[in-house]
């Protein structure tokens, strides 16, 4: 079970096609803590900076999905952590 907050039915789709599963949602009021709004844009680094992102939302999902599944226990090994 995992559980985080999306806002972007974008996001959604891009995980479910990464993990090949049905997303199970909750429709809820935001959690104590989580931001009101929230930004996310690559053009401030692309124009200063000459830096543009070679990967999209779907790009992103996937290797986020492959890399818990590979590492069920995050960075550590065992379950007893």
């Amino acid at each position: 079970v995992v559980k985080f907050t999306i806002l972007e039915p974008e996001m959604v789709d891009a995980f479910e096609k990464a993990s090949g599963k049905k997303m199970l949602l909750v429709i809820a009021g935001r959690r104590q803590g989580d931001a009101e709004v929230v930004y996310a844009s690559t053009e401030i680094a692309e124009k200063e900076l000459n830096w543009k992102a070679k990967y999209g939302i779907e790009e992103m999902c996937r290797d986020l999905w492959n890399w818990a599944s590979n590492n069920p226990y995050s960075y550590d090994s065992s379950p007893e952590a």
